[in-house]
């Protein structure tokens, strides 16, 4: 059995946030010692190591409490894990196009400031007026 700093050094996860998945059924309330500390074995440490690693790739932790409920159902169609890993890639190739657009409008920023006073520095200007910008990279992430 391990104590939540060890899970915690384990998983490289902090302390505070497993008490938060716990608090939120991410993770099972754990058992406890006769002295009433946490004590975790090898699913907790398993499952926590899911969920790190989904936080890592990007995912919610509504995806994860998801995949989670059908991890634990293994006779339950892969269908629906491709579907959450799916929307996963969708909204990470989304991310990617912004910030595509976010590099190619600093890019342009930068290329057009060749100036030696600020009165004229194009990056200020084109800060101060959205609609100097050549895209469209406010749109909010999906």
């Amino acid at each position: 059995m391990l104590s939540i700093g060890t899970l915690a050094k384990r998983t490289g996860t902090k302390v505070q946030t497993i008490r938060y998945y716990e608090q939120i059924g991410l993770m099972p309330k754990p058992g406890r010692s006769a002295g009433g500390q946490r004590r975790y074995g090898a699913l907790e440490l398993d499952r926590l190591a899911f969920i790190r690693h989904s936080r890592q790739l990007g995912f919610s932790l509504e995806s994860i409490r998801e995949l989670l409920d059908l991890s634990d159902s293994p006779e339950r169609s892969c269908a629906q894990v491709d579907a959450v890993a799916q929307k996963q890639l969708g909204e990470v190739e989304a991310r990617i196009a912004r910030l595509e657009a976010l590099r190619v409008e600093l890019k342009r920023m930068l290329s057009e400031c060749r100036t030696d006073r600020v009165a004229n520095c194009r990056i200020l200007e084109v800060l101060r007026d959205h609609d100097a910008c050549l895209s469209d990279h406010d749109r909010p992430v999906s």
